[in-house]
């Protein structure tokens, strides 16, 4: 076997990293700006800059693609590293999640940058599915809630509450789960509790998750972050570890926020009627009263209802959200039709996937405070089985890491098939 020469692609991938390097350093050389760590209020504004870890698994898999002669990869890799992404807190102690909440603002302060963190404990979350756990308890997750406040302190913060907290209640586990409706009672006042402890943070800007698209009705999803307190916080967070487009998710969080105005300020007949609203399944201003939520050309039929229903509220009246674009750059990933006769997953680990639009404050979307990477490219969902009842996933001849482990292949992926094209941030 020819061994590869070393010379020309090493000289790029060192200085694919050199410059990643470069770019983060001059993170600490920067003034504040506005938006920043210097801003008045805890909220996000088009000139918000996001913290960059140097020390990402990014970064790590770039330097470890170099060592094994991977040098497309690494030059990939660093492009990665060099852009924000979200860090997750999702188990410890209320001491272990202040102090590292505390260590990630305070770097990110020292370089005039916010960061974008995720709080994920709740009580069993994930209907004990590939990301189950949680705490132990309501009280014992409302201490944590406290020492994650704490540990944000006076720094400038973006927080997104619960992934899939809200959308996957008790409630929706099955029958069994939740028999009383006193675990889904207790699930809505832990997150309003959440969202209006680190709200009362003073730069802290907190996004309750709403799910996605594809997943629960606008009526529904609405009904439920009111009940959840979102109004006590900065807005809702969507297509979190998702693939759904971003267009198709920021016309649904329009649609979300107006139904919320429509139901709590809108028409006196309409006070409490989020099931009025009309959404990606349904309108009462189609000629069968029909949506399809997989056809967006039907999605006109919604537009029309709020038209005629909500017309045009405040804007500053509506909510606001972000979107995950970590994975969505070629939309949502459909399997062959009958594939697999059980649930095909396409949210877990969906193959053939790319990064999706760069993490900005400045999306030019009226309601679109940001565009994150909130799931971190690289980190799987689970061993996906796509209903097949064994142990591999057929889309990739493996049993996929566990949920939230580092996975390379799946991350090398991403990056050669971002849209747009994956480029250094400058």
């Amino acid at each position: 076997m020819t061994a590869r020469s070393p010379g020309r692609g090493t000289a790029a991938a060192v200085a694919a990293l050199t410059a990643c390097l470069a770019l983060t350093a001059t993170q600490a050389a920067a003034a504040p700006v506005p938006g920043g760590a210097a801003q008045g209020r805890g909220e996000v504004t088009p000139a918000t800059r996001f913290y960059v870890d140097p020390h990402s698994k990014a970064a790590k898999q770039a330097l470890a693609d170099v060592r094994s002669g991977d040098f497309a990869n690494a030059a990939n890799m660093a492009k990665l590293a060099s852009w924000p992404q979200a860090a997750w807190f999702t188990e410890g102690t209320p001491q272990e999640v202040r102090t590292g909440v505390n260590t990630l603002v305070r770097r990110a302060g020292a370089v005039h940058r916010t960061p974008v963190l995720v709080a994920y404990n709740v009580p069993g979350r994930d209907c004990s599915q590939y990301s189950s756990g949680g705490a132990a308890s309501s009280a014992a997750y409302r201490q944590w809630i406290d020492a994650f406040a704490a540990g944000i302190g006076d720094r400038s913060a973006v927080v997104v509450v619960e992934p899939d907290g809200l959308a996957l209640l008790p409630k929706d586990c099955g029958p069994a789960t939740d028999p009383t409706g006193e675990l889904t009672a207790t699930r809505v006042a832990d997150l309003a509790y959440a969202v209006k402890t680190l709200k009362a943070r003073p730069h802290t800007a907190v996004y309750l998750d709403a799910g996605n698209v594809q997943w629960r009705a606008v009526g529904d999803i609405a009904q439920r972050l009111l009940d959840a307190g979102v109004r006590q916080g900065d807005g809702f967070s969507l297509n979190v570890s998702n693939t759904h487009p971003t267009d198709h998710n920021a016309r649904y969080g329009t649609w979300i926020a107006e139904c919320m105005w429509y139901a709590t300020e809108g028409p006196a007949p309409a006070r409490g009627h989020t099931d009025w609203c009309a959404s990606q399944y349904y309108s009462a201003a189609a000629p069968n009263n029909s949506v399809n939520s997989a056809d967006p050309a039907t999605w006109r039929w919604t537009d029309a209802w709020f038209d005629q229903n909500a017309g045009t509220p405040p804007a500053t009246a509506l909510s606001h959200f972000v979107i995950d674009t970590s994975r969505n750059g070629l939309g949502a990933w459909t399997p062959e039709p009958g594939k697999y006769s059980g649930d095909p997953e396409p949210w877990c680990n969906a193959p053939g996937r790319g990064l999706g639009p760069r993490p900005t404050a400045d999306t030019g979307v009226p309601l679109a405070d940001a565009y994150l990477w909130i799931k971190v490219p690289g980190e799987s969902d689970g061993s996906c089985t796509r209903g097949t009842g064994g142990t591999v996933d057929p889309e990739y001849g493996i049993v996929d890491p566990p949920a939230g482990a580092w996975w390379p292949d799946q991350v090398h992926g991403l990056a050669r098939n971002a849209a747009p094209r994956l480029t250094f941030n400058r």
